[in-house]
């Protein structure tokens, strides 16, 4: 089978020359025996519509959708699952008979990330996610289906965190709170950076009395070395800090799960990047 012949698979973002998806999803073709080629697409906002049409009209099997597109793949996607319509966007898309599959992965990579790579137990836990965006919407219902005791969305600005902890209120115990009101007379156990911050290589305001050296700082944001919140987590006394290298591998992998029908093992390619590889 040749390159002309082998089924497509893409990621589509603005921008999307560093994304790492390339490399993750090569190797867990090698490793599963699936031929295929994936690649990189630049989209702008207002040409995505039109360039995922021409992408499955043209052959292509299936789509992962980054920032800032996964609103508009959830408000182009023929039928959704229902962990993508509890998120409100959708992350990867996969051509069906019926049309547009649209699914997000985003929550149950984190989840996977935490408890099966981490070892970490989030059963009544206290949880802290910092951010009211889309990233925030894409992992509460796994977190909040994990069964912490109490799980505070914080934002810059209230109005947005109450109106998620409203809709995502029968799941579990979750309340939302302007950045500036966090109470931190009981230390969180869990601190989860959903915001942008690290991109900018900023720290949202976070009291560092929310951190005790127990906590488990994670940042959904991640590099080849400490983001910022991770830097600022250590520097206000956890010994527990992780980036969302992992996240991204899980995440990829439930979507290779999705389109291809074979689950791949994702340790080797996350050794494989923390190592340094796929990175240019």
């Amino acid at each position: 089978m040749n390159a002309r012949t082998l089924e497509r698979y893409a990621v589509m973002g603005f921008p999307v020359t560093q994304s790492l998806s390339p490399f993750i999803h090569a190797r867990f073709a090698a490793q599963t025996g699936q031929s295929l080629t994936y690649t990189r697409i630049a989209v702008p906002v207002t040409d995505f519509q039109r360039e995922v049409r021409a992408f499955f009209a043209g052959g292509g099997r299936g789509l992962n959708i980054t920032v800032p597109h996964k609103q508009s793949a959830y408000v182009l996607a023929d039928h959704l699952t229902e962990r993508a319509r509890l998120a409100g966007a959708v992350n990867t898309l996969k051509q069906e008979s019926q049309g547009l599959l649209g699914d997000n992965t985003d929550g149950v990579g984190l989840l996977t990330d935490l408890t099966a790579n981490l070892g970490y137990n989030i059963a009544g836990r206290r949880v802290l996610l910092l951010g009211a965006g889309g990233a925030a919407r894409g992992v509460l219902g796994p977190l909040l289906h994990a069964g912490p005791a109490r799980l505070t969305i914080a934002n810059r600005h209230a109005e947005r965190a109450l109106a998620m902890a409203e809709h995502f209120a029968p799941l579990g115990p979750v309340e939302g709170k302007a950045l500036a009101d966090i109470d931190t007379a009981v230390p969180f156990d869990l601190i989860i950076n959903a915001t942008s911050a690290s991109l900018q290589d900023e720290v949202p305001p976070v009291p560092r009395e929310a951190v005790v050296a127990d906590t488990l700082c994670y940042d959904l944001a991640y590099g080849r070395s400490e983001t910022a919140f991770t830097r600022w987590a250590r520097h206000a006394g956890a010994k527990h800090t992780a980036m969302g290298l992992g996240m991204l591998v899980e995440q990829a992998a439930e979507a290779f799960t999705l389109w291809r029908g074979v689950r791949p093992d994702t340790k080797p390619v996350l050794r494989a990047l923390t190592a340094g590889e796929g990175w240019d």
